[in-house]
């Protein structure tokens, strides 16, 4: 027989979860004060969007608009506040954060919420590597808030006092799964010799199984779980698939500019060099909703004012980072409800 916890509300359970609740608001507080002293100003999103977003493992929730004369359109309850956030760069913002809340459908778990908070931060004219430096200073000042020196998740730990380890993704298929990193543009059987390599591994890779999801399958079974301890990762140099709204780098177009942090083997920020370019952006939209369309048998709207404003937009890094996990890192919650105030039912 299964036991069904009580609901968030009762007065014990609350009585539980009321500490991590009060570590969340001393994390969030000390994050705001970080962000408005290196001259951050802070936007607020809306949540109801013609897009949730292109990316075509996501999943969205759909809604309906009334109009007052009774005629409908569809409406998208945002995967991140990434889209707003550039209009707002194009708009003539320089540094922005956000805390805001997302919502992502098919996402249940002791990590995932249907409904969470992402802080999201965006510095015109800088590289992406002083992006990278804000999530080392974020996390050290979030388990300072918390009233620790390091973070932690089920048996794995990590000094939050010490930069993170740069590790290119080619350097952690090397390490972790024993073998180059084969690249689709740099021969024409990258995906068989992928496979190959995989299955050696004890992956279970189909027919059906496309360059991507052989990188996903490696990655989280191999490499995910042995970041970020006894210090953070930072795993950066991601193949230009594996990236859709990050801009190339110039050193090597075969690459992005694109990095994550991990802490304790979870996956905690996700930044970019952003991607200005238009033309280029459209087309891996309409890639990636014509392959979403071919697993899940759904697409989602573009954006189009979006991608008008993307031509006006200057060049940025920004970064989206899981609150809610840093939060249960930090405090060494089991599970991310025990981190949210009123819990998704």
């Amino acid at each position: 027989m299964i036991t069904r916890p009580s609901p968030w509300w009762m007065p014990d359970r609350h009585t539980d979860r009321r500490p991590f609740l009060l570590a969340r608001n001393r994390i969030k507080c000390a994050i705001r004060g970080w962000f408005e002293s290196q001259g951050f100003v802070e936007v607020e999103t809306g949540c109801l969007q013609v897009s949730p977003g292109n990316e075509t493992h996501l999943h969205a929730f759909k809604t309906e608009a009334i109009g007052t004369d009774l005629k409908r359109r569809d409406l998208y309850l945002h995967t991140s506040p990434e889209f707003a956030c550039k209009k707002l760069l194009a708009a003539g913002e320089t540094k922005i954060f956000s805390f805001a809340p997302v919502f992502r459908n098919r996402e249940a778990g002791p990590l995932h919420a249907s409904e969470f908070t992402m802080l999201e931060w965006y510095r015109t004219g800088a590289p992406y590597e002083a992006v990278m430096e804000d999530t080392a200073a974020l996390l050290k000042l979030a388990a300072e808030a918390a009233g620790t020196q390091a973070v932690s998740w089920r048996e794995l730990s990590a000094d939050a006092r010490k930069p993170p380890e740069r590790l290119t993704v080619a350097d952690a298929f090397r390490r972790y799964a024993g073998f180059d990193l084969p690249l689709p543009e740099t021969a024409p059987d990258a995906l068989e010799t992928f496979a190959a390599l995989a299955r050696v591994k004890g992956h279970s890779i189909t027919p059906a199984d496309t360059w991507s999801d052989v990188f996903s399958k490696v990655l989280a079974a191999d490499i995910e779980p042995r970041l970020g301890s006894p210090r953070a990762t930072l795993l950066y140099d991601y193949p230009v698939s594996e990236a859709a709204l990050a801009r190339r780098k110039p050193s090597d177009p075969l690459l992005a500019e694109r990095f994550e942090l991990y802490c304790c083997g979870v996956e905690l920020a996700n930044g970019f060099g952003e991607l200005t370019d238009a033309a280029e952006q459209r087309r891996r939209f309409e890639a990636d909703m014509a392959l979403k369309q071919s697993i899940y048998g759904v697409r989602y709207p573009i954006d189009e004012d979006f991608l008008a404003a993307l031509a006006h937009m200057p060049a940025a890094s920004g970064c989206a980072l899981g609150f809610d996990r840093l939060v249960m890192l930090a405090t060494g919650a089991t599970h991310i409800d025990q981190v949210q105030w009123t819990p998704a039912a």
